[in-house]
């Protein structure tokens, strides 16, 4: 590149940047703008984690389920029949692999939310974007970082944005924990832990007859998620499912708005969960054609984070052996430490020395305000009630076309743990650096989630 073409590209490049941060700036200030009194949401992909979202949305005044796209008739009856029951407007129905890219273009849609299979999640959500929706997408582990690139690009070159919907970040006891680490009770942090550590065997092989615990098929014979989730454990060797624990860790650690992931390195054990499944399984067996398959996923994937200001993190994935659920989280700093498992926690100076104390108590003085305000709005709601929050704050931040809490820059850090650590695993364990997504911006932003203001 000679002198001059490199002046005019860097001349295009840096106002690009300047218009787009000056945008973002407004968009994140102190004057709100001006919120809608209803929304049109459209609804890509409704299985059983789609129409749980869409099922929060019925008793709200503030959203009309104006269209609903899915590629499995069943689903869609099922849908239409939880509308019916709640005595809503039949709304637009999408059917087919590529229904999606005629929903995203309904004029009168102000917002989406894609609950897919994984594959399918980063290009509907840049189908949505390019036509200016307001775009929520449920969480994963991504397959490229260039995937992650592409998500960033299409916000920064639309201005629409994308809502990650990580759900973990607003359980009761994590958001206890989050109020009291920025209230400094464990100090300076130093080392967080999380994970997905959840017996999913069941989940990854049925009949196709039955939800769970039907058999041991999988792929085109399954039900659900056995359709297309069990392949990645057959294809990949990484930690497929990170955001669980690396969503709330990151907010605690202040990930892309004053820290950052620098860099990661990951070790995986044998496979033996998934085999020993089928085999053992009265309909399974030695001699069934799934005890051949090679599953290539480690039982237990341990990554291990380091931080820009310092601390580490580490992240395990556990979903095809016997074991309780547990996400695993630990928090600890310079004056005590939480952990998750044993639901206790030490402060120096506040609790007995060297003894465990029952969390139970510090997590109700410090339950955060958003519990405080929406805790009995939330009973029932899924996942303890935490997907109340969510589905809330994703109506609100829509209505407001505001950056959401959980933003594109947010969510392409969190799914590049799944190649990262996959690129790690495969050569030896070695350090893998995160992209800087944010273009250098970590240093400016701040993070906005469950701040100051206890609306949402």
């Amino acid at each position: 590149m000679n002198r001059r073409d490199f002046i005019k590209k860097t001349a295009l490049a840096s106002a690009v940047t300047s218009a787009f941060v000056g945008t973002a700036a407004a968009t994140d200030s102190k004057e709100k703008p001006a919120a809608k009194s209803v929304i049109n949401i459209g609804f890509i992909g409704v299985g059983l984690r789609g129409r749980d979202h869409l099922s929060e949305m019925m008793d709200r005044s503030d959203v009309i389920v104006h269209s609903i796209c899915d590629n499995d008739q069943n689903s869609i009856d099922e849908t239409l029949a939880i509308l019916q029951k709640a005595g809503k407007p039949k709304p637009k129905v999408f059917l087919g692999d590529k229904a999606f890219l005629e929903l995203v273009k309904e004029k009168a849609i102000d917002a989406v939310m894609i609950s897919s299979p994984w594959l399918w999640h980063s290009e509907m959500a840049i189908a949505a974007m390019k036509e200016g929706k307001y775009t929520g997408v449920e969480v994963c582990g991504g397959f490229s970082l260039d995937e992650c690139w592409s998500l960033v690009n299409t916000m920064e070159e639309t201005g629409s944005h994308l809502f990650f919907m990580e759900n973990v970040c607003y359980r009761r006891d994590v958001m206890a924990v989050l109020n009291m680490v920025r209230q400094g009770l464990f100090g300076e942090l130093l080392h967080l832990e999380g994970g997905y550590q959840h017996d999913l065997r069941e989940v990854k092989f049925n009949d196709g007859k039955q939800p769970y615990g039907g058999g041991v098929e999988f792929g085109e014979k399954g039900f659900s998620e056995a359709k297309w989730r069990t392949l990645q454990s057959q294809q990949r060797n990484a930690d497929l499912y990170p955001t669980h624990g690396a969503g709330p860790v990151a907010q605690m650690l202040n990930i892309n708005k004053g820290n950052r992931f620098m860099y990661l390195t990951s070790i995986a054990s044998k496979a033996r969960g998934l085999h020993n499944y089928v085999v053992n399984h009265p309909k399974g067996g030695e001699n069934h054609p799934n005890a051949d398959v090679e599953f290539r996923l480690g039982d237990i994937v341990t990554t291990i984070i380091k931080c820009a200001n310092g601390e580490t993190v580490l992240l395990s994935h556990d979903t095809n052996l016997p074991r309780p659920y547990s996400l695993g989280f630990r928090v600890q700093g310079t004056n005590g430490i939480w952990m998750d498992v044993n639901k206790s926690l030490l402060i120096d100076g506040k609790t007995k020395a060297h003894q465990w104390t029952k969390a139970e108590e510090w997590l109700t003085q410090y339950d955060h305000p958003l519990w405080k305000k929406y805790g009995k709005q939330a009973e029932g709601a899924g996942h303890g009630g935490m997907d109340f929050l969510l589905d809330n704050a994703f109506v609100e931040c829509a209505k407001r076309n505001e950056i959401p809490p959980f933003d594109v820059y947010d969510a392409a850090t969190w799914l590049a743990i799944t190649p990262l650590s996959e690129q790690s695993i495969s050569t030896g364990s070695t350090p893998q650096a995160f992209p800087d997504f944010t273009r250098g911006r970590w240093t400016e932003r701040t993070n906005t989630f469950a701040g100051l203001t206890d609306e949402y």
